[in-house]
């Protein structure tokens, strides 16, 4: 492991970095979940290269405050980036994103796509974070909704097959864009890249060849009256996104099909996602350095697919906060590992900053995994994956239970070992309030006031 501080080292005796970020990619993938039906073979094939962990999860269920939690290495609940329109950039001040660290240690840093929130034209993009920048290619949309329900959500609530060419997809373009640096270095300067994949975010277009694969599809297990347990705080939360699973209902009675279609093309989505993430990698492994480059890929959030009767993110639930995360570090981590030790996104900035041996930063929330990296199955002292959603709610994710406070301190726990799919709520349960109690203990003992919205100038 590159230990020595950065000032010691000679650039070329430091690793590049490919960091590769995907949009609302959940758990549903064979690399995650033995039951699902979708094959992801190129987040296989980098698992293969290096070390997946199978419960990894965000900082928050949202773009925004994830992203900025994972890049700048500061929970919503210290900088007040709760939501999608926070102005994070003016919440967090003068600390410095992952990226403008290793611009300080003189890498070059590049990137493409949705790296910040996309929202407003891309004003959530911070250009002091790279040397070049390639923005997100605005989405093309048919001239008519493909679900046939233009009076059903905006025109990102549609699904099916689009554009008619792969070139004219949104992460194609990104994706050339990252390639073209990689088949062309900057000289002996350390590269930093940041490849933004936003599928499958909706609305869920992919070109023909990604659909109809799903003809005998296992669709999504969802409970039955799953939400009868749910405290108020939860009830609250969700309130203004039963819409979208009340809409989602009555267009597939009114259009029988509608459900298992939208879920096929979030699947056909993934696969897309998938093989773009093959063309970066196809890439990496024709430039001479490959062997010295740090990779890691993470989702920034889950997505829920009906279950507790609930589509999008925007919740505390295993669905909507489990990711996929892989690392590969050549010399450190062993091909094909596994690590089931609950982690979070807070751990992505002191665990680069470690990797590549730049100065470790003392004010940053989460924990280096580098011990992991290198042994898997090691001790690696305590450890739980926090996640917050809005201000004053979090939940807690042991090896075991699912720990959720609301913000007026309702409460869900569940265990994972005897209910995987969260179907039963224990909090009322007397004889769980020990382990309630040792899981409110991670609970953050500040939360600041959320941050002003951004708006456009």
């Amino acid at each position: 492991m590159l230990t020595s501080p950065c000032v010691a080292q000679s650039s070329r005796a430091r690793p590049d970095v490919l960091m590769i970020v995907v949009d609302d990619l959940n758990d549903w993938n064979a690399l995650l979940d033995a039951e699902s039906p979708i094959e992801l073979p190129n987040l296989r094939r980098l698992a293969e290269r290096g070390t997946l962990f199978t419960h990894a999860y965000c900082a928050s269920p949202a773009c925004n405050p994830s992203r900025v939690s994972a890049l700048t290495g500061l929970r919503p609940s210290s900088t007040g980036v709760y939501g999608n329109k926070t102005d994070w950039r003016r919440a967090v001040g003068d600390r410095k994103t992952i990226m403008q660290r290793f611009m300080d240690a003189g890498y070059h840093v590049e990137g493409a796509g949705k790296i910040f929130h996309h929202h407003l034209d891309g004003a959530f993009h911070d250009t002091a974070s790279f040397d070049a920048f390639q923005p997100m290619r605005p989405q093309l949309y048919p001239p008519e909704k493909l679900n046939h329900a233009p009076e059903y959500g905006s025109k990102n609530t549609d699904w099916g097959v689009w554009p008619p060419k792969v070139e004219d997809s949104i992460d194609h373009q990104t994706v050339s864009y990252c390639v073209d640096v990689l088949k062309h270095p900057p000289g002996d300067q350390p590269l930093f890249l940041a490849c933004g994949i936003y599928k499958p975010h909706s609305p869920f277009f992919a070109p023909e060849q990604y659909h109809g694969q799903d003809a005998d599809v296992t669709m999504p297990l969802l409970g039955d009256d799953d939400v009868s347990d749910l405290p108020k705080g939860a009830q609250k939360l969700m309130k203004s996104k039963r819409w979208f699973w009340q809409g989602m209902s009555e267009l597939d009675h009114r259009l029988p099909g509608s459900y298992r279609s939208f879920v096929e093309s979030y699947a056909a989505c993934a696969r897309f996602a998938d093989d773009q993430i093959g063309r970066v990698l196809d890439a990496l492994d024709q430039s001479p350095r490959r062997d010295n480059t740090v990779i890691v890929l993470w989702s920034d959030h889950g997505f829920h697919l009906g279950e507790k009767e609930h589509i999008e993110k925007f919740a505390l639930w295993e669905k909507s906060t489990h990711i996929p995360f892989i690392v590969v570090q050549p010399g450190v981590t062993r091909p094909g590992s596994v690590c089931a030790t609950p982690i979070d996104l807070m751990c992505l900035y002191p665990t680069l900053l470690e990797q590549c041996g730049l100065p470790e930063d003392e004010q940053a929330d989460g924990q280096s995994i580098s011990r992991l990296l290198k042994d898997p199955e090691s001790s690696a002292g305590e450890r739980v994956a926090l996640m917050t959603y809005l201000p004053g709610n979090h939940a807690v994710r042991s090896s075991r239970w699912r720990y959720i406070r609301y913000a007026d301190g309702t409460e869900e726990l569940y265990d994972h070992h005897a209910d995987p799919h969260e179907w039963n709520n224990l909090a009322g349960d007397p004889q769980w309030q020990g382990v309630m109690d040792e899981h409110r203990r991670w609970l953050p003992a500040e939360n600041v006031a959320q941050g002003p919205d951004l708006h456009r100038k």
